[in-house]
């Protein structure tokens, strides 16, 4: 609950503590007074937008100090232990501050903390709800009766499921047609590879192969000058009789063996001679060799000549190198084949597509069950509430529909109407047809109320909710929000005095002005100060005796004193 909210330089607000009891706290004064002040502290606290506007006039900042006290609030504590924010001195404790500069930048803390105004919106579901002036309004719109329907049956888990379901249909269409909007684009593409890989395929140029047909197309190009010359080297190297290179070379060798004794320095001379003996006598037998395997076919030079222009030809037309011929036929294969396998994967996502489609309308089904099944208990439970409110004939129908042409959604396929009927012999039909401002106030109140069963949260605030509602009606309203303080802490902005002495505890506020500055205040009032601002709220300005006795007569039958 909310222990204590410090307030300093924000708005008309000075300096402001104040401390917050259990139960239900009336907040008047007059009008203009800023009643809702500690309401828009509050808001900053848990997250909301802050401007320089907020700051009050002169100041360099606005600070606001919010004390929570989180005993039973199992859930607030388990937030700030998982996010490592938890008080060093009590546990139980939670310190929430907010500071805006004239600048209009902010700040914020938990326990001296900084955090995101996104980590205090988190954290602020766990500690306060704020029912503003335009809750009743926001009730006309049918998604916020279907949030309230949802609140009630509190079937989250068929919430979640259904919003896994569409997004997981939205994933797969927006892939589908991604892929869709791409076909002209792949047929095109694959009317052009089709060519090119055919065209490559018949070819069917090997790894390496070009390399190979340029060296076999020059030897057999130039076969026959290479056989003359190979077998007139072959002559001279060892068949020529008048003198070859093998010949002389033996012959100089046994000449200078036999001076090798006059003269040891010739026998390294005499080692090359021999060696070159034997070098030329194995070259010349690698020509006769070579000229034995040399063949002279033009039939084979003609099929590789053609082979090899053929494979020039391709290249120039990719625009590649021969060499790189190979590689451009396998990119160009690779590719062919991602397109098939993309129109493998449309069909292949159509089929998912479907799945999740029919997946989504299985869950929205089963949310419209339960739908189906709390709406007749909640339209019951309103309909007993606002009879208590001076709508005795009233009837509330809380009709589900379901339509499974309806554009889906993450909150399913229902159409979420509430149907009331204030005089008997009239049919339910839609709010904004048939109640006034004041009926819309009561039906919205009465959800409220509901809604605070299902809710955890600790601490409400309503924020002049009783607009409309007056007399016996006030009272029995009034009565509402009392047995709802008897188990949670409400504070409610209020201008019926009715109301104001249903609460446990009562807070005035009052504007101050010195002609120069004007600053608002906010305190506690005593049980005599409380028939005083109860008798000003029953006869205006000037408080008669009659209206103090009303005012003692509204605290003693409210049990408030």
């Amino acid at each position: 609950m909310l222990v204590q909210l410090s307030i300093k330089n924000f708005a008309v607000v000075r300096e402001l503590t104040v401390n917050f009891e259990h139960g239900l706290t009336a907040i008047t004064g007059e009008t203009g007074a800023g009643k809702s002040i500690a309401i828009d502290a509050l808001s900053l606290c848990l997250g909301e937008r802050a401007d320089a506007g907020s700051v009050r006039k002169e100041a360099s900042k606005a600070e606001i100090v919010a004390h929570f006290a989180l005993t039973g609030n199992s859930a607030a504590m388990a937030w700030l232990a998982e996010h490592e924010l938890e008080s060093d001195d009590d546990a139980e404790s939670c310190f929430i501050r907010r500071v805006v500069s004239k600048e209009g930048r902010s700040k914020a803390f938990i326990n001296g903390v900084p955090v995101s105004l996104q980590q205090l919106k988190g954290f602020g579901q766990y500690l306060l709800a704020i029912h503003g002036q335009n809750t009743h309004l926001q009730l006309l719109k049918d998604d916020v009766q279907r949030n309230h329907l949802d609140s009630f049956a509190n079937h989250k888990n068929l919430i979640d499921s259904v919003s896994r379901a569409f997004q997981q249909w939205r994933d797969a269409q927006k892939q589908y047609q991604l892929l869709q909007q791409q076909a002209q684009s792949r047929a095109d593409r694959r009317q052009l590879l089709v060519y090119q890989v055919e065209e490559l395929d018949d070819f069917a140029l090997a790894d390496n192969e070009f390399q190979e047909l340029e060296t076999e197309h020059r030897r057999l190009s130039n076969g026959q000058a290479l056989l003359e010359q190979a077998q007139t080297s072959f002559y001279n190297l060892y068949e020529n009789d008048e003198g070859n290179a093998l010949s002389v070379i033996q012959n100089s060798l046994e000449r200078l063996i036999q001076l090798q004794e006059h003269d040891a320095s010739l026998s390294p001379i005499i080692t090359m001679l021999n060696d070159a003996s034997i070098q030329v006598e194995e070259a010349a037998s690698e020509l006769r060799s070579y000229c034995d395997s040399l063949e002279i076919d033009p039939l084979r030079l003609q099929q590789v000549e053609s082979r090899y222009s053929k494979c020039l030809e391709l290249a120039r037309k990719h625009s590649v190198e021969p060499e790189n011929l190979y590689s451009l036929h396998q990119e160009l294969a690779q590719k062919f084949k991602q397109l098939e396998d993309e129109d493998n994967q449309l069909e292949t996502i159509a089929v998912a597509l479907d799945k999740a489609k029919a997946d989504y309308k299985s869950a929205a089904r089963k949310l419209s069950d339960s739908r189906q099944e709390a709406a007749g208990i909640f339209a019951q439970k309103i309909e007993a509430q606002i009879r208590q409110m001076n709508m005795a004939h009233a009837t509330v129908v809380v009709d589900v529909s379901f339509s499974a042409d309806k554009a889906p959604s993450n909150r399913g396929l229902d159409e979420v109407t509430l149907l009331v009927s204030t005089n008997p012999g009239q049919d339910p039909d839609r709010l904004d047809k048939v109640v006034s401002g004041g009926e819309l106030s009561r039906i919205g109140l009465a959800i409220q109320v509901l809604a605070s069963d299902q809710s955890a949260t600790p601490t409400m605030i309503f924020d002049e909710v009783d607009t409309g509602i007056s007399g016996p009606t006030a009272s029995i309203v009034g009565g509402l929000l009392r047995k709802l303080g008897q188990r949670s802490q409400v504070m409610c902005v209020t201008h019926l005095p009715q109301v104001a002495a249903q609460a446990h505890n009562q807070l005035f506020v009052t504007k101050l002005t010195d002609g120069q500055s004007t600053q608002t205040m906010m305190m506690a009032l005593a049980e005599q100060e409380r028939v005083d601002e109860l008798a000003r709220l029953l006869a205006g300005d000037k408080v008669t005796d009659s209206a103090l006795a009303n005012a003692r007569e509204l605290l003693k039958s409210s049990g408030s004193n």
